[in-house]
């Protein structure tokens, strides 16, 4: 059996902001990106960046989005497609679920702008066509504009479907009220497998699947919708999201994974950067960890969109 590993990072657009501002000489000279090459030389680490249009105001005033950011690197970023490329993810970090009842304008907007930039920075060939939405859920609509937008597989939730209560109270973060804003009909709540206890429970869209079985996501096995033409699987689930768990935990974490066909895991952005509020200093040892455990237990790294 070849045993294979998916790795991504979520939430990304700092980076960008510090290469076209700092200008270093090049663009592994930059603290995270040097990560991700390290890995690479290191462990065979492959690494799909899921990236936001712009930073958001949440932060402070100081915007910046793709359309700033230097094509200074495209070289570089071309000779590294082979094990780094850029996904869709959102817009922006705020409001959460964005595109849980999204209208297909809207997320076809948003989604030729990101891939218009990656173009013009990376080139065609670092563009990811597998999508991991910003919060996951995505409406029908949505899925359809991915789907004429070039993108070829889709991350999913799995599990029964709950029906919404009318409680505010039973939905974190003010959630509810992202369920209930242009509701689709699609759209309704299930209880995520999660380490953050605080959102177990969570809100689904079109790209849910009940049922499992048709994944079987320690498999590389895929999903076809024949209604919106995309492939379906869920791309982590399997390993964990590194910023959910602390560096000694590691081998613990990725003990039982070990006879798994695929293995897919995360970790998001922010935790990187010392002036993030919530910023992990072990962040880079946590990465480096998964890898060379992966590694030492005879997976390879791949792009997971390679399934299809």
């Amino acid at each position: 059996m070849q045993k294979r590993t998916y790795f991504f990072i979520d939430d990304v657009i700092w980076v960008f902001r510090d290469l076209t501002r700092q200008r270093p000489a090049s663009l592994f000279d930059n603290p995270f990106m040097k990560l991700l090459r390290e890995g690479h030389d290191r462990y065979g680490m492959k690494v799909q960046l899921n990236v936001f249009y712009r930073t958001d105001f949440f932060y402070g005033s100081d915007e910046f989005s793709l359309a700033d950011m230097t094509d200074a690197y495209k070289a570089e970023f071309t000779a590294a497609a082979d094990w780094l490329k850029f996904g869709f993810h959102a817009k922006q970090e705020f409001p959460d679920y964005p595109y849980i009842n999204a209208n297909y304008a809207d997320v076809k907007a948003d989604l030729e702008d990101i891939k218009r930039e990656i173009f013009r920075f990376a080139g065609e060939k670092s563009f990811a066509r597998a999508v991991i939405p910003h919060w996951l859920p995505i409406s029908k609509q949505a899925c359809q504009a991915l789907h004429d937008g070039g993108i070829k597989l889709l991350s999913v939730s799995t599990g029964p479907r709950v029906d919404y209560n009318g409680d505010p109270a039973s939905l974190p973060y003010g959630h509810a009220a992202r369920l209930l804003q242009n509701r689709k009909p699609e759209t309704a709540l299930f209880t995520r497998k999660t380490r953050d206890a605080a959102i177990t429970a969570s809100l689904c869209g079109y790209n849910h699947i009940e049922s499992p079985e048709p994944l079987e996501n320690t498999t590389c096995k895929v999903y076809f919708d024949k209604e919106t033409g995309l492939y379906f699987k869920q791309f982590g689930a399997t390993g964990p999201c590194l910023n959910l768990i602390k560096e000694e935990e590691l081998e613990a974490c990725y003990r039982p994974l070990q006879d798994y066909e695929y293995v897919g895991y995360a970790i998001h952005e922010q935790y990187f950067y010392p002036d993030y509020y919530a910023y992990q200093p072990d962040y880079a040892n946590k990465v480096l960890g998964a890898a060379k455990i992966l590694q030492e237990n005879g997976y390879t790294y791949f792009f997971v969109e390679e399934l299809v």
